[in-house]
């Protein structure tokens, strides 16, 4: 056991919310979160649903609490990445959006539904948008970081960055034509231009 985990141990309760959102995560996965019950959620934890009440309100109150936690581990990545030169930066952001395992389709498609479902639920929307301007505020100190090609603002760069890494992984999901390899080049080759970088 590391010395890390003999300082932090992780509370029953904690181990429990984890189990939880691992639950959601796998429903939503096989059947869509709209398809998804609190009681499917349970039956997947191996845990009736009044015991799962007592840790969440509701299956909303899970799928927000499991967006934040998603949403903080992805920040916590693109925030080591920042400490990078700014070339360097943007091919870790096409490595980090459209490589690797934690970008499978499977994982796309579940960020996806949580989008959909903040269109009409306030929690996730402010959660969202949260996520959001932290994302575009790190791509404008990479714009201001770097000779913009197109003379743009670094505010309204980072707008068409942040709309192109999110539309590249909506197609990736939805259009069969495209894969995360697709996505990768014309990541690459849209950035480093619009930063002053030669594509090649």
């Amino acid at each position: 056991m590391s010395k890390r985990s003999l300082a932090n141990p992780v509370s029953p309760g904690e181990r429990r919310r984890r189990v939880i959102f691992k639950s959601l995560h796998d429903c939503i996965e096989a059947e869509g979160y709209v398809n998804t019950s609190l009681q499917d959620i349970a039956n997947r934890a191996d845990m009736s649903a009044s015991v799962l009440c007592y840790y969440f309100s509701g299956k909303d109150s899970i799928l927000l609490e499991y967006f934040e936690s998603v949403c903080a581990s992805i920040l916590e990545q693109v925030e080591a990445i920042s400490v990078k030169a700014p070339l360097d930066q943007i091919h870790a952001l096409a490595d980090f959006w459209f490589k690797g395992k934690a970008r499978s389709r499977k994982e796309i498609g579940i960020m996806l539904e949580c989008f959909g479902v903040a269109v009409n639920h306030d929690g996730l929307c402010r959660a969202k948008n949260n996520f959001d301007k932290v994302c575009k505020s790190y791509l404008v100190t990479l714009f201001d970081a770097v000779p913009s090609a197109l003379g743009q603002n670094s505010a309204d760069s980072a707008e068409v960055c942040y709309a192109l890494t999110i539309g590249l992984r909506s197609s990736v999901y939805f259009d069969k034509g495209i894969k995360l390899k697709d996505a990768h080049r014309i990541f690459l080759e849209t950035m480093l231009p619009l930063c002053g970088f030669d594509s090649r």
